[in-house]
This record gives structure tokens, sequence and C-alpha cells, in this order.
């Protein structure tokens, strides 16, 4: 029976029957997986440790008519249990795998996963804030879909900005005459910070003020669950610890 390699991310489990689970990964090569894992709820498997959420593994999996099977999985990164560790960081990944799962129907690339895995790192070596590090990955895996907010030109006109306006609907920043009544307005230091967090530049992220950072973390949700059909329900617990 034909099999096949990849490295994965493990975002989700279910269980399915007395002893196997239903694994969701995303693939570095081959995009996101669903496989059953044989066995892996016994206390005597190897395999159950190395398939929990946020663990990445290098996975040897074979093809089934419905599902693949797991054969084999060696841990790459035990972020698991760190991130486990820390209702902040767990809610973060949670978010994250969420959204790559969402991400994985419509398509997947090695860039998704790469970016997966360095969140997730970063989650589990407590590297910066785990809310800027789900800002800084949900802004970037939008871009890398296509999705990337605009925050220099009016996102409806291409005017050039500054401006002062976010509309998740219209795909970011709006020029006064674009702006619908209500609009969310936006000072400089939060659009810095947008920018910042979309490039990677931690350096500005860290040292952003609680205010910036909690009226960015706003707009990124809401443009989250704008471009996801069904919205990312991870992120109401997330933002309940705000």
């Amino acid at each position: 029976m034909p099999t096949y390699r990849d490295e994965v991310v493990v975002l989700r489990t279910h269980k399915l029957g007395e002893a196997d689970r239903i694994v969701t990964m995303l693939g570095r090569r081959t995009g996101k997986i669903r496989a059953v894992a044989k066995g892996v709820r016994r206390t005597s498997s190897r395999l159950g440790a190395r398939l929990e959420p946020f663990m990445v593994a290098d996975v040897q999996l074979y093809i089934g008519r419905s599902l693949d099977i797991v054969q084999q999985a060696e841990s790459l990164g035990t972020y698991g249990a760190e991130i486990a560790g820390d209702y902040d960081s767990y809610t973060a990944a949670s978010a994250m795998a969420e959204t790559a799962d969402r991400l994985g129907d419509a398509e997947a690339s090695p860039s998704h996963y790469l970016l997966l895995v360095g969140g997730l790192r970063a989650l589990a070596q407590s590297a910066h804030a785990p809310r800027s590090i789900l800002d800084s990955y949900l802004l970037r895996a939008f871009a890398l879909s296509g999705w990337a907010p605009g925050l220099d030109e009016c996102a409806r006109c291409a005017a050039p900005g500054p401006h002062s306006s976010f509309v998740a609907q219209a795909g970011g920043m709006v020029c006064a005459n674009c702006a619908p009544a209500g609009s969310a307005r936006v000072d400089a230091e939060t659009t810095g910070l947008l920018r910042a967090l979309l490039a990677g530049e931690w350096d500005v992220v860290d040292a952003a003020s609680s205010r910036a950072t909690s009226a960015s973390s706003g707009l990124v949700a809401a443009y989250a669950q704008w471009h996801l059909e069904r919205g990312i329900r991870s992120l109401s617990h997330v933002e309940s610890t705000r």
C-alpha cells in the first residue's frame, strides 16, 4: 500500500472507538492531513505523546480509503507541555491551530507550516506576550493566503495614507471619504503596531503601550473573524483573558 512521509504540526485530535484517535495535522509538503492513529489511547502506545495538539513530528502514513493511517511518528518539537502549562499560551495556540485548520481547507504551503511552527515555538519559550504572538501569526497567515490588510493606502480607493479608520470588511485602513459611519478610529501608534505585527518587528511590538496592544488585538480579531466564514471559536477564550 502506498506510503508517504511529512513533517507535521498536530492541530487537533478526536477519539475514535476505544483506543484510536483521528488526528488532524498540517504537513509541510502535503498541507492538511486527517489520519487515524491506531491504539494511541492505550498506555502502552509509543505514538500517543507524539501526536498531541501543538506537537511537531516526522510521520509516516499510508493512504487509506477515507482516512490515512499513521504508521510511525518521531518528535521534532515538543511544545505541547510548555504551552499547556500556561492558560494564555494555550488559548493563543488553540486559536492559531484553529486558524491553520481553517486556512488549510482552501490551501496550505510550506510557508504556512513554518509560520505555525515558529509561533508555537515562541509560545513554548515565552519569547513574547502570547496575545502578540497570536496577533502576529493571524496577520501573517492571512497575508500568506492573499488577505493582507491594507495599512498604508486606503483599502477601498487606494488613496495614500496615513488614514485613521479601520474597517475589517473593507480590508484594512480606509480614508475619510470611504469610511462608513461608526468606523473604528485608529491612532498612529496602533497603526504602527499593526505594521510591526505583520512584519514581525518584535522590538516595536514588545515596546508598545498596553493601550495600543489592546486596540490592535481588537482590530486583528475583527479582521480574522470577518475573513473566516464561521469565525474562530477559540478567539472568544483569548479575548476574555485581556
